[in-house]
């Protein structure tokens, strides 16, 4: 085992804490070392998962402690932690506060984090290790104490507060501050963190009932979302922690959603395919609200296409891939050279330089998750109704266009099997919305003549007779597990010899221990090795089911849920021969997946579909 896999853990001991405005990844060392404030794509004050020694953390544990156990609170997005020591035992409880509209007494907006020791068994020493770090790793900003219990890390751009119990013994060297204390039945610690802007006021310290009272906020907050869901079936386990997952990627103040929480988690082991997710994919974002949408939460679907509002003003003419949470437009990509990289994996990346791609699956997904937010209100407001024509006509201009696909090919420009699926899909679904969308007599005939059309060609051009299989793009031979959206979409039957043959060539030449890797990876422009992917495997679980090899997607289902970690979360990629967890974590498009595979294995709409509303060809 290399220095490298000593130092970092696995991607699997992460669990997850957010507040909606960012997160927190809490190691099983009792250590966070993925934070980032004040919200999800700016600099981290924690980065240690992508520099063990520049990147800063926040441990904290028993002296000489072992983890017996972690879990989420019940429904919840809370985690807590039991350690022993020797006779004694404690519960670290770990959140970060949301209180529910209903509650009067809120925590300050400056609170981001309380981490509280509850003594169960015995008296165990404990040890808190502050280590804040601005501007990714390269600003030690100096250590004060501000008042009895207080500590300040200043910035150029905010400052970090922390609170810590009055009693414990403090040291400070070098930046870094030391705290020990004693944790016995009766005698509860609490340590809290606060940010601010630059010159903001200075928090007042809270006490341990106020701590307790947005503990249990917290914990009403994500019991009470989660009552609204309308989902009752036999998977209500996984769709209910894949639920909490992609709702702790929100961003509330404008309703957009990252891709995942991280940047640079590499594909393969000190490998160079890492990016930075911490932003909002039309495509993702739209998948995702249609997945929940589809388990009863409708106001994630409101919030994010009034968030699509705001981003369509910035380009009325077309959208992006992918924008800032706020909806900008600008996310440049810049390497820092100076950073170790989880594991020795080099580049770590901020921005991403695929947001100036064309992938025109995204225009598809948008009328595709409008359609069914349609379907269960009949109701499509004026401004969301002109962005859906701007939409299709968009799609009737530039449907024949090569794009660089759902995979942000960088120098392969093609016409994506996938994105041709998805135009189709968007012209199929604004036939069906038609009643709402008044697109009139010449609009109609030419969306019913180009949906005609590119299914079409996607039948003619996207199979291959020579290798048996739908391809990655029209005029390729290139395997690709995204042929399974032909199935998935239902542009044919899922009986289709076509398709039974797409699937065996795909589960003879992509497949590894019955998961499957996304194209072959040496192929790929990138020519690295990486792992399987999760969300292609999930695919498959969703077109077995539709040819009603349910035994089979149903086995495949439930090795899939094995790749999630202790606590239910899942990465974007996974190893099958080591177990490892790969790339971004945790993944918001597997979140969703899980929850789209679940509901095809009970028979329900996903979503994905057409199986609801009138027929209409094509």
């Amino acid at each position: 085992m290399s220095e490298h896999d000593v130092r970092y853990p696995p991607i699997a001991d992460y669990g997850m804490l957010g507040d909606l405005r960012s997160v927190a990844l809490l190691s099983k060392q009792g250590s966070i070392d993925w934070m980032c404030l004040p919200r999800f794509d700016s600099p981290w004050i924690f980065g240690r998962l992508l520099d063990w020694d520049k990147g800063g953390f926040l441990q904290l544990r028993p002296v000489g402690g072992a983890l017996d156990y972690r879990q989420y609170r019940r429904d919840s997005n809370v985690i807590q932690s039991v350690w022993r020591s020797g006779q004694g035992r404690i519960r670290i409880v770990d959140w970060m506060p949301i209180t529910p509209k209903s509650k009067r007494a809120k925590p300050p907006a400056s609170l981001r984090l309380i981490r509280m020791v509850q003594p169960v068994a015995g008296s165990t020493a404990w040890q808190l290790t502050f280590k804040a770090r601005f501007d990714y790793g390269r600003q030690v900003p100096a250590l004060s104490i501000v008042r009895p219990g207080m500590l300040i890390a200043e910035g150029a751009d905010g400052d970090v507060f922390l609170q810590y119990p009055e009693g414990a013994a403090l040291r400070l060297d070098d930046g870094v501050a030391t705290i020990t204390g004693q944790a016995m039945p009766g005698h509860r610690a609490a340590v809290l963190l606060h940010y601010t802007e630059r010159g903001g006021k200075q928090p007042a310290l809270i006490s341990m009932e106020e701590a307790h009272t947005y503990l249990h906020q917290t914990d009403d907050y994500w019991v009470g979302w989660l009552r609204s869901s309308t989902y009752r079936g036999r998977f209500d386990e996984p769709l209910h922690r894949s639920a909490l997952a992609l709702k702790l990627m929100q961003y509330l103040p404008t309703g957009a959603f990252v891709a995942a929480p991280t940047t640079s988690l590499p594909e393969s082991p000190g490998g160079s395919l890492n990016w930075d997710y911490r932003y909002t994919w039309i495509r993702d974002t739209a998948d995702l609200v249609n997945a929940l949408h589809q388990l009863g939460f409708e106001e994630e679907v409101d919030g994010f296409l009034r968030w699509v509002r705001a981003a369509h003003d910035r380009h009325p003419e077309h959208f992006q891939v992918m924008y800032t949470i706020d909806a900008e437009d600008r996310l440049p990509e810049f390497v820092l050279n100076d950073l170790e990289g989880y594991r020795g994996s080099r580049p770590v990346r901020i921005g991403n330089a695929a947001v100036e791609q064309v992938q025109l699956d995204i225009y598809g997904e948008l009328v595709q998750t409008a359609y069914t937010a349609w379907q269960s209100r009949k109701q499509l407001p004026k401004p969301r109704r002109e962005i859906l024509l701007s939409v299709v006509d968009y799609i009737l201009g530039h449907w024949q266009m090569e794009d660089s696909g759902i995979w942000e090919s960088r120098r392969r420009p093609r016409r994506y099997l996938y994105s041709q699926v998805m135009l189709w899909v968007g012209l199929d679904r604004a036939l069906r919305l038609d009643s709402a969308l008044r697109m009139g007599k010449v609009r109609r005939a030419a969306v019913r003549r180009t949906r005609d059309t590119i299914k079409r060609q996607v039948l003619e051009l996207g199979y291959d007779t020579e290798v048996g299989a739908f391809t990655q793009a029209l005029g390729h031979k290139d395997l690709d597990a995204t042929a399974l959206a032909v199935a998935m979409y239902e542009m044919l039957p899922p009986t289709d010899p076509r398709l039974v043959s797409t699937v065996k060539v795909l589960q003879e030449k992509l497949s590894n221990k019955g998961f499957l890797y996304r194209y072959v990876p040496e192929e790929s422009e990138f020519h690295q090795p990486e792992g399987v992917f999760i969300i292609c495997t999930l695919w498959l679980v969703n077109v077995l089911a539709q040819m009603g090899r349910r035994e089979e997607a149903e086995a495949l289902f439930s090795r899939v849920t094995e790749s999630a970690n202790d606590l239910g979360l899942f990465a974007e990629e996974f190893d099958p021969d080591t177990g490892e967890l790969l790339g971004n974590f945790p993944q918001a498009l597997t979140h969703l997946s899980v929850i789209n595979a679940a509901l095809n294995l009970e028979g329900r709409p996903s979503g994905k579909s057409r199986r609801s509303g009138r027929s209409d060809g094509g």
